[in-house]
């Protein structure tokens, strides 16, 4: 095992908050692993606000850059991933406030992420899997902004009531009501 291998495996092993320390020293690495370990949460919630698979993967790495310029000013008062989801969805909804005074355009095609990874699966349940998975987006897509942003945080992000309420500047009861809203929605 060489040197950097074996740095990464203790990296692995590490706390978020161990990371912080390393990453606000200057550790790249440990910089990394915060990422990796944010990615899919910050895509999906910067995804639920832009409705765009390219704008969101945009959105991310926007985010990722001013939380890298900035990370020597993270107090700790929050968890990582909470102070980075703030900054992505900052990010996200500073790029709607833009489209709205730019030219509107039609949604983009979105790309074909798969529910899951199905390593051996026929060419028929690979194109179900997707088509699924395009209805889902479709459906989510539809709902209202406020009630979209809530139900990808609490159901797919699996973000507390709490949480979800401090990230979004609501009262908790205000995200069950837009929680049981948007699944309401969801079934008609």
């Amino acid at each position: 095992m060489t040197p950097q291998q074996h740095f990464s495996v203790t990296h692995d092993r590490l706390k978020d908050c161990e990371l912080v320390g390393l990453a606000q020293a200057g550790d790249r690495d440990a910089f990394r692993l915060i990422t990796q370990r944010c990615n899919q949460r910050l895509y999906r919630i910067a995804r639920a606000i832009v409705r765009n698979d390219v704008e969101a993967e945009d959105v991310v790495q926007a985010a990722y850059l001013r939380a890298f310029a900035n990370l020597a000013g993270f107090r700790r008062e929050a968890s990582i991933r909470t102070w980075l989801t703030r900054i992505a969805l900052n990010e996200a909804r500073g790029r709607l406030r833009s489209r709205r005074r730019s030219i509107r355009f039609e949604d983009a095609v979105h790309a074909n992420v798969p529910l899951s990874n199905a390593d051996a699966e026929t060419p028929e349940a690979h194109t179900a899997r997707v088509q699924i998975r395009e209805l889902i987006e479709q459906a989510i897509d539809r709902l209202p902004s406020p009630f979209r942003i809530v139900f990808v945080m609490r159901e797919i992000e699996n973000c507390w009531t709490q949480e979800t309420a401090d990230l979004l500047a609501l009262a908790p009861e205000t995200v069950k009501t837009r929680l049981h809203r948007a699944r309401r929605l969801l079934r008609l």
